[in-house]
C-alpha cells in the first residue's frame, strides 16, 4: 500500500480495528442546495443511515415523511414501506443517469442510489484505500487556509460504485481527512470539494461529524457558495 495511504488509515484507527466491524449506523441532518435542485427538498433533512463496512450496501430510514426505507446495492435499489413491502425498485441504477446534468431531477430510486453511494463511500473512507483494486498515488502538497495538506489520488475499480473513478483526498499533518474531491458522474460530472471536520472517536475509530460540499473550480480551488450539501452526523454506532 502507498505509504501515505497507510498513514491515513492508521490515523483513523487502523485496519485491524476496522475489520472487527461489519456495519455502521448514524443519524443525519442534511441541508444544502442540491436537494431542492433535484426535486427532493426536505425528504432527507433528518434521517438515519446504515451502511455495510466493506460489503457495499446502504439503507436510509426514514426516506421521506411516510417512513419508507431504502436498500441500495450497486446492481439494484429498492424502496420499501415500513413493513418491508417493496414499493419501487430500479435495476442497473447507474445506467438510468445517462445524459443527466446537474439540473436534471431525480426519481425516488435515483435519489436513493445517490445517497447510497455517497454515504457508503464517506463512512468507509479512508479504509477503502485498502480494498482490493483500489490504487493510490501521492500528489504534490496543497496549501489552503494557511495550512499545508498532503494529497492522495485514489482510483477505484469498476466493481465499486462511487461518485467518480478518480478522487482526491487531502489530509493534515496527523493524517486526518480535511477535504475530499470528486466529480459526480451521475450529475454531469459536476466537480465538488467536500470539506471534513468535527472528529469524534467511536469504538477506536475516528469519524468526522461535519461535512460541507461546495463547487470546485478548474484550478482546484473551491467556491464559498452555494453550499451544495451539508451533512451533520451523530449517534454513530459500529457493530
Amino acid at each position: 500500500m502507498n505509504t501515505l495511504a497507510q498513514k491515513i488509515i492508521d490515523a483513523h484507527g487502523g485496519l485491524d480495528t476496522w475489520k472487527t466491524f461489519t456495519g455502521l449506523t448514524a443519524h443525519l441532518k442534511q441541508g444544502g442546495a442540491l436537494w431542492d435542485l433535484k426535486g427532493h427538498g426536505g425528504k432527507l433533512g433528518e434521517t438515519n443511515v446504515t451502511v455495510g463496512l466493506g460489503d457495499e450496501w446502504a439503507s436510509h430510514h426514514p426516506f421521506g415523511a411516510d417512513g419508507k426505507v431504502t436498500l441500495f446495492r450497486p446492481e439494484k435499489v429498492e424502496i420499501k414501506d415500513s413493513s418491508g413491502r417493496v414499493l419501487e425498485e430500479l435495476e442497473a441504477p447507474r445506467a438510468s443517469f445517462a445524459g443527466h446534468t446537474l439540473e436534471t431531477p431525480w426519481t425516488d430510486p435515483q435519489l436513493a442510489y445517490f445517497v447510497g453511494i455517497a454515504m457508503w463511500t464517506y463512512l468507509n473512507m479512508p479504509f477503502l484505500l485498502a480494498a482490493p483494486g483500489v490504487v493510490s498515488e501521492q500528489l504534490s502538497d496543497w496549501s489552503e487556509n494557511e495550512e499545508t495538506w498532503q494529497r492522495l489520488k485514489v482510483t477505484f475499480p469498476k466493481g465499486i460504485a462511487t461518485h467518480s473513478t478518480v478522487q482526491t483526498l487531502y489530509v493534515d499533518a496527523d493524517g486526518l481527512l480535511k477535504r475530499h474531491d470528486y466529480d459526480v458522474e451521475i450529475a454531469g460530472n459536476t466537480p465538488g470539494a467536500h470539506y471534513i471536520d468535527g472528529y469524534t472517536t467511536v469504538s477506536g475509530i475516528k469519524f468526522p461529524t461535519e461535512r460541507r460540499i461546495f463547487p470546485r473550480q478548474a484550478d482546484g480551488t473551491s467556491l464559498p457558495e452555494p453550499l451544495v450539501v451539508s451533512i451533520d452526523l451523530s449517534d454513530i454506532t459500529l457493530r
